[in-house]
């Protein structure tokens, strides 16, 4: 979900289509939006005009990797660990969002207009260097500056992209580059895709069509090149990649999410958002997902998952408040997990902020001992 995505963020997921109507207009990147919240992001408005996820539709590949226009929001969200053979660790983030301004198709008096906004997220983690870049870009999906296509695969935001060539989409190539710091890094194939919710109807809460078409490749191995500051880091590892497109998500009571993106060492993956009312109580509609090391998948419910907050970090930058750290417990699975960031300050100071990074996993699984890696993101505290 993650903003990630779910969602994310994040996404996050929109910014409130103001902001991006506003930088169509005036043609100037809009400034970070103080009170742009993300339950308004990715709750109410008009919906009019728009389809929304009602129930379990089939997926077809590749043509699900490509965009879906009759839907307001979009994402491709993939996030990842990676480390050189002296160990310097790095985590990325690249994430490309597809925004519709209105649900019908624009006039084509000219090629510079649109009806579709791109956003894009990157980041990098230098995880010895403890120190955390992001970015951020927005361009109109017109004229070849931002747009997405199914066959060959291919998003893209400017020189930002993820792109494959073969049938199936794989392997991925993903490049992006902004203030000295780069990725030119190869996705394979890995785990099967993973289905999220109900056969890939992920409900975020009540009103029906408040959901999301969410996949996942939660284990994909990579390999390539980092560039930080004129230094070329030959490095691999493991990326996760989450898919989501709806209209609206969020409820009125709903304010925003802790998504866990895990790759454990014993070969499995586990992704869990806790959904967050205003009060901070856990919504019932959380939910995630557990996948065994041969790829096979089950829905993780509520009830299923204890989340405890570990200490605070507070923000030098804005003073926002996050969770330190986490415990995570699936008392099912006998498994007990303590997901700490890699680096403290991994905040996303954006147009919406929202923190985004790499961390570290320990624990027990059952009577031995477990570690791993992965990707956290807590929206605004």
């Amino acid at each position: 979900m993650n903003i990630r995505r779910f969602w994310p963020w994040y996404g996050l997921l929109a910014l409130g289509l103001s902001v991006a109507l506003t930088f169509l207009i005036i043609g100037t990147p809009p400034k970070p939006a103080e009170n742009v919240t993300v339950g308004a992001a990715l709750g109410g408005g008009d919906h009019a005009g728009y389809q929304r996820a009602h129930q379990p539709r089939p997926f077809h590949f590749p043509a699900d990797h490509g965009p879906h226009p009759e839907f307001r929001n979009e994402w491709w969200y993939v996030t990842g660990n990676l480390a050189d053979a002296a160990g310097r660790q790095f985590g990325y983030q690249l994430t490309l969002f597809r925004i519709a301004l209105s649900p019908d198709q624009p006039a084509t008096d000219s090629a510079w207009r649109t009806n579709q906004v791109y956003m894009g997220h990157f980041a990098l983690t230098d995880v010895n260097g403890e120190k955390h870049h992001g970015f951020e870009r927005f361009s109109r999906g017109a004229v070849g500056l931002a747009g997405a296509q199914a066959t060959p695969f291919r998003v893209w935001l400017e020189d930002w992209e993820l792109s494959g060539a073969a049938a199936d989409a794989f392997p991925m190539r993903l490049r992006a580059r902004e203030g000295g710091v780069a990725v030119d890094l190869t996705l394979q194939p890995g785990k099967p895709v993973v289905l999220q919710g109900d056969r890939g109807l992920s409900q975020k809460s009540a009103e029906p069509g408040n959901a999301s078409y969410y996949y996942s490749h939660t284990r994909l191995p990579t390999q390539g090149m980092v560039d930080l500051n004129g230094r070329t880091f030959t490095v691999q590892g493991s990326s996760w990649l989450d898919r989501e497109w709806s209209t609206s998500a969020l409820g009125p009571e709903q304010s925003g999410w802790d998504w866990f993106a895990l790759q454990l060492d014993d070969g499995r993956d586990l992704m869990f958002y806790r959904l967050r009312h205003k009060n901070g109580g856990m919504d019932a509609f959380s939910k995630g997902v557990l996948v065994d090391a041969q790829g096979q998948a089950r829905v993780l419910h509520r009830e299923e998952v204890d989340l405890q907050l570990v200490g605070e970090w507070t923000s030098p930058r804005t003073g926002d408040r996050y969770p330190a750290g986490w415990r995570l417990r699936l008392p099912g699975e006998k498994l007990e997990l303590t997901v700490t960031p890699k680096v403290a300050d991994q905040e996303m100071r954006l147009t919406v902020r929202y923190w985004e990074g790499t961390v570290a996993v320990t624990g027990r699984a059952g009577e031995q001992s477990i570690n791993g890696r992965g990707y956290l993101e807590m929206t605004r505290y």
